[in-house]
């Protein structure tokens, strides 16, 4: 009961409060028609146009919304009452300052704050003063009566209040989405590459039972219950060991990649910022990124019949110290090894030659992003068929796959994946059709 009597008195002040406003019946028509087409339009875009469409439906006046733009630091024109053509080009008019201040007069148009909810204000996902989510400008006006002046501060407000509202919502569905995304990162990433654990441990179990049939046969024969040849005997305890202590090394590489995978997408910084947030260090590349996952793909390369041809040249590895989160792009190069093991297929070279295999490597490429600025593209390249041209746009689209991978194993995610870590870290993938196979490659800032 202490609640519905504190939402009582609320009431009770609201209702005194509007009393006091004395508004208009115009004014009071303007604001529900606000209300209720806030509610009927889904679509921010639209809502957008709304807010500038009543003080021109209502009023005759022309009106445009900005908001602050996160990236340039400043507001920003977002709808506008007249036609595109004669939208403004020149700079916003200054934002609105201290909490007392709710508006000015300016060159015959009213600027009003737009502001945003005090106690959720750091839900926003970017940065305000003042609480002000942008100014609404409208014009012409002539005279401002107090009265006027009170009725558009409320409805800038009312604006402020429902941006806000749907700012927060937005962010939960992307939230959402990124757990979505998440979920499908630690499933492909982590938990099916962990099945070999089951390989792993299943190799050292016969090791082991093999090594407790020697302890039996060596128990006999000490016994003088069989005879044998020691030094058969400690020729297969020395190849059975050299095999446990090869899957404990197994075992040991793959915890390390499994462990370093957690604590990367498990980042707490995730979940707080809706997204993944890169936690970069200088490296270099080769020695911290790929080579360790290189060795972790090793065995299933060599089953498969691919070769590997290291191509990491060009640039020398001292010139090199590339400033990355290790843990992301360890996983862009396990994502593409796994795709080399899943789509490489042997070719017929000019010379007639048979070949399957993986090169990998990396060139400098001048002015990629800018005058000056250079970037180093990173190479992985498979033999195999062309993917066709018409798939090759959508290729890092998530969950989608192409023809070509029907009846092979994969979820279309981890192509999303790598274009993901790449674009955080300021850099774009891509694909080439090349001589006898498939490139896949991302390019970085350097």
């Amino acid at each position: 009961m202490a609640t519905l009597k504190k939402i009582l008195e609320r009431v009770e002040s609201k209702k005194t409060d509007y009393i006091a406003y004395n508004f208009e019946k115009i004014e009071y028509a303007a604001l529900t028609t606000f209300f209720d087409l806030a509610q009927e339009f889904d679509n921010i875009e639209d809502f957008y146009y709304l807010c500038v469409a009543i003080p021109k439906g209502f009023f005759n006046l022309d009106a445009r919304l900005y908001l602050i733009d996160p990236k340039l630091n400043g507001l920003s024109l977002i709808s506008c009452s007249e036609a595109p053509e004669c939208w403004p080009k020149s700079l916003p008019p200054p934002a609105i300052g201290p909490d007392d201040q709710h508006s000015y007069l300016r060159d015959n148009r009213l600027v009003l704050a737009v502001r945003g909810k005090r106690v959720l204000i750091e839900k926003l996902p970017f940065k305000t003063t003042h609480d002000v989510l942008g100014v609404l400008e409208i014009y012409p006006i002539t005279t401002l009566s107090p009265h006027h002046g009170l009725f558009f501060e409320k409805f800038a407000n009312r604006i402020g209040f429902n941006i806000h509202n749907r700012f927060l919502v937005e962010k939960n569905i992307e939230h959402l989405r990124f757990i979505r995304s998440l979920v499908a990162d630690i499933e492909h990433n982590v938990i099916a590459p962990n099945m070999i654990y089951r390989l792993y441990l299943k190799h050292m179990r016969r090791k082991i039972m093999k090594n407790i049939e020697l302890e039996k046969l060596f128990s006999q024969y000490v016994e003088g219950e069989t005879e044998i040849s020691t030094e058969h005997l400690l020729s297969e305890l020395h190849e059975v060991n050299v095999g446990l202590i090869s899957e404990l090394e197994n075992i040991e590489k793959h915890y390390q990649n499994m462990s370093l995978f957690l604590e990367t997408l498990f980042r707490r910084s995730h979940f707080d910022k809706g997204h993944l947030t890169p936690l970069t260090k200088p490296c270099n590349m080769k020695k911290d990124v790929v080579q360790p996952q290189l060795e972790r793909f090793a065995e299933q390369f060599k089953h498969m019949g691919i070769e590997i041809a290291d191509q990491f040249s060009g640039i020398p590895d001292e010139e090199i110290i590339s400033v990355v989160d290790v843990g992301l792009m360890a996983q862009v190069y396990a994502n593409l090894f796994s795709n080399a093991l899943k789509y490489a297929e042997e070719v017929i070279t000019h010379e007639g030659e048979r070949k399957k295999y993986l090169t990998y490597g990396r060139e400098l490429v001048r002015d990629f992003f800018g005058p000056g600025k250079d970037g180093i593209k990173y190479n992985v390249f498979t033999t195999g068929t062309h993917v066709p041209a018409d798939e090759r746009d959508r290729l890092f689209e998530d969950e989608y796959r192409g023809a070509a991978t029907s009846g092979k194993p994969g979820t279309g995610h981890g192509l999303a994946f790598i274009k993901n870590v790449v674009e955080i870290h300021g850099g774009v993938v891509g694909y080439e059709a090349t001589q006898y196979g498939n490139n896949f490659y991302f390019v970085l800032p350097k």
